[in-house]
């Protein structure tokens, strides 16, 4: 059996996570990763200048330097005799596992409850739409959705780069990631500056964003149909995957018209079942997610075993 960084790399996370005393000591590296894009575009996002080229120059700094430093990294801890456990401590960070399972939990305790303000602050903070007017099956369906979407590129994506690059692939997703939640926007300000991020981050979960969507089937016994005929009403080519897989899972409808900033976007509907989420629902996805995770493990001990 070759070295089970990625196997102990997610028994870390779902054994501790980043527990907020560690998060408020040292932060997060992914914290690090969007200073240095805050500095790069505050420096060349600006009427006048070639943006697109320079966003196109600002992927590739960061996503270079962070490889770099993990490239670096691993020969130091290796280099102390740590192994692959001091790699799979260097990796531990870039997933996400427990922390997900823990911002969305909430928001089911809390509408099992009948607590709706709690329930929409908890939702707030995982999602980026209008919160203050939902109703309880409005805040479901937008924690159901955060789910599924961040399996991707929170657990399945730096998953498969760990296995495809190593340490350096895993890192080299997280900055390509963080710089498209960063830059990788259609508002004027954003649209030729971060082209090169968001056209990145499509490549990138590519892969990752259909096996993950794979898997919810599987660990939800279902949802084919819908994720085949929905994947594509997402506005992202990979997005609509795992939301389009939860929802037929579930049979619940997910996405439809979002309010942004107080503008309603007419968006298309993902699924065709129910529009009445509930706690339960929220519950049922969480349990489909953890089923999902367990089977990214399965997929990490044969990846190890077969290398």
């Amino acid at each position: 059996m070759a070295e089970p960084v990625a196997l102990a790399a997610l028994a870390i996370d779902v054994a501790v996570g980043w527990p907020a005393w560690l998060y408020a000591r040292i932060g997060h590296p992914v914290g690090g990763i969007a200073r240095v894009i805050g500095v790069l575009e505050s420096r060349w996002n600006r009427p006048g200048l070639p943006r697109r080229l320079l966003g196109i120059v600002t992927i590739a700094i960061v996503v270079a330097s962070t490889a770099l430093v993990a490239m670096l990294a691993e020969r130091g801890v290796r280099g102390l005799g740590l192994g692959w456990g001091g790699v799979a401590l260097l990796a531990w960070p870039g997933l996400a596992q427990r922390s997900l399972y823990e911002h969305v939990r909430p928001v089911a305790t809390a509408l099992a409850r009948g607590d709706l303000p709690t329930a929409r602050r908890a939702v707030a903070m995982i999602v980026g739409r209008d919160t203050a007017a939902l109703d309880d099956a409005g805040v479901a369906r937008a924690a159901i959705e955060s789910l599924a979407e961040s399996f991707c590129d929170g657990i399945a994506a730096p998953l498969f780069w760990l296995l495809v690059g190593g340490l350096p692939g895993l890192w080299a997703y997280k900055a390509i990631n963080t710089a498209d939640s960063l830059i990788g926007h259609r508002e004027d300000r954003w649209r030729d500056f971060g082209w090169a991020a968001a056209r990145l981050d499509d490549l990138a979960n590519w892969i990752p964003a259909r096996v993950g969507a794979v898997l919810i089937c599987v660990a939800g016994g279902g949802g084919w149909r819908v994720m085949w005929r929905d994947a594509r009403n997402h506005a992202s080519p990979n997005a609509g995957w795992t939301e389009a897989a939860m929802a037929g899972v579930l049979r619940l409808r997910l996405a439809g018209p979002i309010a942004y900033d107080g503008v309603v976007a007419d968006k298309p509907w993902i699924g065709d079942g129910r529009l009445t989420a509930s706690a339960d629902d929220v519950r049922r996805a969480l349990a489909v997610y953890g089923r999902a995770c367990a089977l990214l493990w399965v997929l990490a001990g044969i990846a190890a075993w077969a290398s």
